[in-house]
């Protein structure tokens, strides 16, 4: 006899709505020549990131800061905002769960589009709301949509992906700008700018960390390579983020340990490596090194005539800040991006504006 589960687990699909490559590969026994489902950089992660989780493995045997203060503080100088309104994370599926977990109770309509990045309505059904998604409008998310949705429903939370993940697609600033100001007072939109680093500057909403009704997702998943080591953060209004402490797990792993960790120069290793880099381009194109650390500066300096922010890059069809970092040439970013993703706004032609 197996466990009797609750009435709203009963009800739950049976599986997660994303089944790894490694899962797919035991059922169909047999390996798959390329990993293309999950976005993965197949550079990887700059070798000094690597050089530093390898030295901060030889401190495992510890329990990590819980706060993770050291990236969280990083993050924060990063993109010259207070630490109390970033809250580090196992990924930004993590931190979805937690918002969700957070402002959606039993019954609660909770506005996505359909066909979104579907492991947001996967939290959303989890915790017990009700998902209301809105139709694409020539095959991008519709912010006008979403909001006449929020309006009909009388949702507390609404989800937009910005650049759009599977699509590709992206909306101005302005455009998302008009969806904040519509919401209704004590509704909530999160932004999920997963591939805010592949898209161009008009796309990218001006970070206000006083404005209550956005919470922003980043993740070094993606731009950074670093998908396996589940870092994500939100940036968002210093209230909301505070209420993360209620429900995040309470040891969970600390990425930020590393080459020196709370006792470093501003948490050196993995959190001056990330710093360093331009995620969302805030730091990095003014020269902000703030809590970076020796490893940090150096990437920084690697990457100062070509980081990866918006509008270039691997997103502007080029690959060359990748070209001088890694060793990676540029022309062959391009031939594999346009081969995998031909007129889908892919790597190699950028998100698509529609």
């Amino acid at each position: 006899m197996i466990a009797r589960l609750t009435p709203l687990a009963e009800r739950l699909p049976a599986s997660v709505p994303f089944v790894g490559p490694e899962a797919q590969e035991r059922a169909r026994e047999a390996t798959f020549a390329a990993r293309l489902g999950a976005n993965e950089s197949v550079f990887g992660p700059s070798p000094l990131a690597v050089a530093a989780m390898a030295e901060a493995a030889a401190g495992v045997w510890r329990y990590g800061d819980p706060e993770a203060w050291d990236l969280r503080a990083a993050i924060a100088a990063h993109h010259r905002a207070p630490v109390a309104n970033v809250m580090v994370g196992e990924g930004i599926d993590a931190l979805l769960g937690n918002l969700v977990r957070l402002l959606v109770a039993d019954g609660d309509p909770v506005v996505t589009s359909a066909g979104a990045y579907p492991t947001f309505g996967y939290h959303v059904a989890g915790f017990g709301g009700a998902v209301r998604a809105a139709p694409y409008r020539d095959d991008a998310e519709d912010p006008e949509a979403l909001l006449a949705a929020v309006r009909e429903t009388g949702a507390r939370l609404v989800y937009l992906a910005n650049p759009d993940n599977p699509m590709g697609s992206w909306r101005t600033a302005g455009e998302v700008a008009a969806l904040v100001a519509g919401l209704p007072e004590g509704a909530v939109l999160c932004l999920d700018e997963a591939y805010a680093d592949f898209a161009p500057a008009e796309a990218i909403l001006p970070l206000d960390v006083r404005e209550a009704r956005v919470i922003r997702m980043r993740t070094f998943s993606k731009a950074y390579g670093m998908a396996g080591a589940r870092v994500g953060y939100a940036l968002g209004e210093a209230g909301l983020i505070a209420a993360f402490d209620r429900v995040r797990n309470p040891l969970r792993g600390e990425p930020d340990r590393a080459g020196g960790g709370a006792g470093g120069a501003g948490g050196s290793g993995v959190v001056g490596v990330c710093a360093g880099r331009g995620g969302g381009g805030e730091g990095a194109d003014r020269g902000d090194r703030g809590g970076a650390g020796a490893a940090g500066a150096a990437l920084g300096d690697e990457l100062r005539h070509d980081r990866l922010r918006p509008g270039r890059g691997v997103r502007a069809g080029g690959g060359e800040g990748i070209d001088r970092a890694w060793g990676v040439r540029a022309d062959a970013v391009r031939g594999a991006a346009g081969s995998l993703h031909p007129g889908h706004g892919g790597a190699g032609s950028g998100p698509r504006r529609l």
